[in-house]
């Protein structure tokens, strides 16, 4: 009896996911370590480029970790627990497309790779999602009076979802503990969503990413043992917000008194680096520049440019990312016809207001200054 009982308990969902977020941590710890001492070894370091924020080189081999700890734990936890039949027969296509993506990235943080073939990677990764295991949006759950999208539009609106989320990540990562933290907080929002709507396969997913991210920042965000997570790890984080994103729109579906508005709940959590790249995209336009050219106009270089650290920098739109989840989920009751503009035009004040008044508190500090210094060299 007592057997039984502790049996049942250690099958328990919340219980499974914690326990994955712990392993995945401990785990990943133990990999790192031994990643930077690689890449030392083995001269497996960044260079310094212009345009980057780091002068020294470091080891950009962060997501091989990421992708080891998540993809061994996720393995270990769907055979030994039990699991729904449909995960089983979905997993090789999502494993394949994971390997793919972060392969893709691997080789393009060792050696190089062409944007044009990355890009073909990209959606060959997505291909065997959509197409294999039959993962797409289904709905627009009415926004601009859209509710279901015919099949065709639904896979191509979907692509899209994937291949923007895959390289918006990879574009935000640009300064310590960013992206990670970003992922980080999504992974979480969405496990505990899913464990909330019963999906213990895909909330053990969330919560095991987050404790593989959870080791990462440990050392990206080091003084001493510092390794990135490249391309390799970005792009990773990228394709899995994306993949959680969708399995949730369509779990929605299925629960609308539960998360009635979730097309909006979803922009939410991912404003940053949906705002950061539409911006970006949008400036390198108007100058007639490539949309996929590096730049040091995303708004954690504005931010470091007016004199924050890393750290400062990446709390703040963190904090900010949190504030406009925040108001998505406290707003999700109105129609989404409302809801919707107000999350977008709040949270675009709540990510520029903010810089704006850094820039003029800035402004204000080197005139003071400057003034302070003419005076004492008269």
């Amino acid at each position: 009896m007592e057997m039984d009982t502790f049996l049942y308990f250690v099958r328990q969902p919340v219980f499974l996911s914690l326990l994955g977020l712990l392993i995945a941590y401990a785990l990943s710890v133990r990999i790192f370590p031994a990643l930077i001492q690689l890449s030392i070894q083995k001269n497996l370091l960044e260079d310094f480029e212009e345009r980057k924020v780091h002068t020294s080189k470091v080891s950009n081999l962060g997501g091989v970790g990421i992708y080891i700890t998540f993809v061994v734990l996720l393995m270990t936890f769907y055979t030994f627990s039990e699991i729904t039949p449909d995960s089983f027969r979905q997993r090789p296509g999502w494993i394949a497309s994971l390997t793919i993506i972060f392969f893709l990235g691997l080789k393009d943080d060792l050696i190089g790779l062409s944007p044009s073939k990355k890009f073909i990677g990209q959606i060959t990764a997505v291909f065997l999602v959509v197409m294999g295991v039959g993962l797409r949006i289904e709905s627009l759950a009415g926004i601009f009076g859209v509710y279901e999208l015919p099949y065709f539009a639904s896979v191509l609106f979907t692509f899209f979802v994937f291949l923007l989320l895959i390289n918006a990540f990879n574009l935000i990562d640009g300064i310590d503990g960013l992206a990670g933290s970003i992922a980080l907080v999504g992974s979480l929002i969405f496990g505990v969503f899913f464990l909330s709507m019963g999906a213990i396969n895909l909330a053990l997913g969330g919560f095991i990413i987050s404790g593989s991210i959870l080791g990462f920042l440990r050392f990206n965000l080091s003084s001493n043992k510092k390794i990135f997570m490249g391309d390799s790890g970005s792009m990773l984080l990228g394709f899995l917000m994306g993949g959680f994103s969708i399995h949730f729109l369509n779990l929605a579906l299925e629960l609308p008194n539960v998360y009635p508005n979730a097309p909006v709940i979803v922009l939410a959590i991912l404003s940053f680096p949906l705002l950061d790249t539409l911006r970006v995209f949008v400036l390198r336009a108007i100058k007639r520049k490539s949309p996929f050219m590096p730049d040091n106009n995303h708004l954690h270089h504005i931010l470091l440019r007016l004199g924050l650290s890393h750290k400062q920098a990446t709390a703040i739109l963190l904090l900010q990312s949190l504030l406009v989840f925040t108001l998505a989920f406290l707003t999700q009751d109105l129609p989404i016809y409302y809801q919707l503009p107000i999350v977008l035009i709040v949270g675009v004040i709540i990510y520029l207001v903010p810089i704006l008044s850094f820039k003029h508190l800035h402004a204000q500090f080197s005139n003071w200054y400057m003034n302070l210094f003419e005076s004492e060299t008269r």
